[in-house]
C-alpha cells in the first residue's frame, strides 16, 4: 500500500515573536514546513497532505506548484487528534501506512521515516511510535510501558504525575506511524477529557491497546532530528544542526571549505567536487555549481547556474547562468536573466541584469549593463553604462562582436553598435555606430591660462572679506 503523510502545520508560534505562522520562518532559504514534506517526499510518501491553520494561505503558497501536496485547514486548534480527524474529513480513508509529522520539526530524515514505516509494516501495527531520550524530558509526553515493555499508554507532561515526571525518561516525539485504515476508522474515539481540553493524538496508543490492537515503539538514534522549533533561538540551533548535516555531505563528496561554520547551503543546491566554498557564502534555491570553481568569501547565490571552472568572488548573483571559466567580482551583483557566456568577466562594482556577455568579453570595472546582447570578445571600458530605461519603457543595446568601449562611456538605448567599432572614451552614444567606425561625442576642450591663481585670490579675498564682518559684529 502506499504511504501517506499528515503535516501538522497550524499552530501560531507565538514564542518566534512574529507577525507570520512560525511554520513560514526559514532555514537555510526554506519554509520549516517545507523540511518534514521534503523528508516525507524522500522516504517514499505518495500523498502528503498538509494541516494549515495560522497564515493558511501563506502557508498554502509554498506547496501551491506542488502537486503531491495538499493542504486542508483547521479552523478551530483542538488539538492534534482533532487535525488529523480534520485531514480525514476532508480526504476520505487514509489507505496504507499514514505518518504523522511536524511544520516545526525540520531536522527528521528520511531513513527514520522509513525505520519507523519498516517497523509498522513488519509487525502489522495499529499504531508505531518513535520515542526519544532527551537530556531533559521535561514538557515532553511519558511513554508508559507494561512489564514486558509494551506500550501501554503515552501521558502528557502536564498529565503526569510528580512521580511519573521523575521517573520515566523515555519520552514521545509526537511522531507516529499509524495503519490508514484503522486510523481512518477509530480517530473519532479520541476525548477531551484532559487539562487542556483538547484531543491528543497521544490517546490513540492507549485506545488501541484496549481493542487488542498491536503497538510498538522504535527508539530514534539521533535526539537532535526530533528537535522542534519554538523561537528564533531554537531556530538558529537547529540552522546550525542543518548546517553541519549539508557541509559535511558536500565535503565527502568533494567539496573544499576553509571553515565550514561559515558556508551556508540550501538542501536542493548541488555542488560539483574540486570545488572550493570560502566563508560567508551564501547557496540558496536550485543554485548549482560545477567543479573546480572557487565561490566567495563574501558571495550569495540564488537559483543560479554556475558552470566548470568558475570564480564567483564576492558576488551576489540571483537567477544567473555562467557558462565555463567565468570570473565574476570582487563586488560584482548579477541580476535576475544575466547569462554570461565562456571565459567571460563582470568585475570590480559591476552590476548586469537581463543580459548576455559574450564569450570572451569583459566588463572589468565600475559599469551597469541593462537589457543587452553583447558579443564576443568585448571590452567595456570603466565607469561605462547602458542607459535602459526611459522612465516608462525597457530598450535593448546590441553590442556587436570585437567592439571596443572606452571609459566613461554612456549607451543611450535603443541602441546598436557594430562589429569591431571602437567607441570613444567619455561619450554619450545615442545612435548606431556602424561596424569598423569609430563612435565619439564630445564638447570640444577648452583651456582658461592662469586661471588657477585668479580663482585662488578671488576665494581668499572672499574669505577676508567675511572674516571682516565676522568682527565687526
Amino acid at each position: 500500500m502506499p504511504l501517506n503523510a499528515i503535516i501538522l502545520a497550524a499552530g501560531e508560534g507565538t514564542r518566534m515573536k512574529s507577525s507570520r505562522a512560525k511554520v513560514l520562518h526559514e532555514m537555510l532559504g526554506k519554509p520549516l514546513v517545507w523540511w518534514p514534506v521534503n523528508a516525507a517526499r524522500q522516504a517514499g510518501a505518495e500523498r502528503i497532505v498538509v494541516v494549515v491553520g495560522n497564515d493558511a494561505d501563506d502557508v498554502r503558497a509554498v506547496f501551491a506548484d506542488d502537486p503531491d501536496v495538499m493542504c486542508v485547514e483547521q479552523t478551530e486548534r483542538l488539538g492534534t487528534g482533532h487535525a488529523v480527524r480534520v485531514a480525514r474529513d476532508a480526504l476520505g480513508e487514509f489507505a496504507g501506512p499514514t505518518v504523522v509529522l511536524y511544520g516545526d520539526t525540520p531536522l527528521m530524515r528520511p531513513e527514520t521515516i522509513t525505520a519507523l514505516v519498516d517497523e509498522t509494516r513488519a509487525h502489522h501495527n495499529a499504531c508505531t511510535v518513535l520515542t526519544m531520550l532527551p537530556p531533559d524530558p521535561t514538557g515532553y509526553g511519558r511513554i508508559k510501558r507494561d512489564a514486558k515493555g509494551q506500550v501501554t499508554a503515552i501521558v502528557e507532561h502536564k498529565d503526569c504525575t510528580p512521580a511519573e515526571q521523575a521517573e520515566i525518561r523515555e519520552c514521545n516525539s509526537g511522531i507516529y506511524c499509524f495503519c490508514g485504515g484503522r486510523l481512518t476508522a477509530n480517530i473519532d474515539k479520541i476525548g477531551n477529557d484532559n487539562a487542556q481540553g483538547e484531543y491528543y493524538l497521544t490517546d490513540m496508543v492507549g485506545i488501541y491497546r484496549e481493542m487488542g490492537e498491536p503497538v510498538s515503539a522504535i527508539a530514534c538514534d539521533d535526539y537532535s532530528e526530533l528537535l522542534g522549533v519554538n523561537s528564533r533561538i531554537e531556530l538558529a540551533s537547529a540552522t546550525r544542526i542543518m548546517q553541519q548535516r549539508i557541509n559535511t555531505r558536500l565535503m565527502a563528496e568533494g567539496v573544499s571549505m576553509l571553515d565550514p561554520t561559515l558556508v551556508w547551503v540550501g538542501p536542493e543546491v548541488k555542488v560539483g567536487p574540486d570545488t572550493e566554498l570560502l566563508p560567508m557564502t551564501m547557496l540558496w534555491g536550485t543554485t548549482s555549481i560545477g567543479s573546480g570553481c572557487v565561490v566567495g568569501p563574501n558571495s550569495r547565490l540564488t537559483d543560479t547556474r554556475v558552470a566548470d571552472g568558475c570564480t564567483v568572488d564576492e558576488t551576489v548573483a540571483i537567477e544567473a547562468e555562467l557558462e565555463e571559466g567565468v570570473s565574476c567580482g570582487p563586488r560584482a551583483y548579477l541580476r535576475p536573466g544575466t547569462h554570461m557566456l565562456e571565459g567571460s568577466k563582470a568585475g570590480t562594482h559591476v552590476e548586469i541584469k537581463k543580459s548576455t556577455i559574450g564569450r570572451g568579453s569583459k566588463v572589468p570595472h565600475l559599469s551597469y549593463i541593462g537589457d543587452t546582447l553583447m558579443g564576443e570578445g568585448v571590452n567595456i571600458g570603466a565607469g561605462s553604462i547602458t542607459c535602459n530605461y526611459d522612465g516608462i519603457n525597457k530598450h535593448p543595446t546590441v553590442i556587436g562582436d570585437g567592439v571596443f568601449i572606452g571609459s566613461d562611456t554612456m549607451m543611450v538605448a535603443p541602441v546598436r553598435i557594430g562589429d569591431g567599432a571602437v567607441v570613444g572614451a567619455a561619450s554619450c552614444i545615442t545612435r548606431d555606430v556602424p561596424a569598423g567606425a569609430l563612435g565619439v561625442e564630445r564638447s570640444e576642450q577648452r583651456t582658461v591660462e592662469g586661471f588657477a591663481e585668479q580663482h585662488r585670490q578671488k576665494l581668499l579675498e572672499r574669505k577676508r572679506a567675511k572674516d571682516q564682518q565676522r568682527g565687526s559684529m
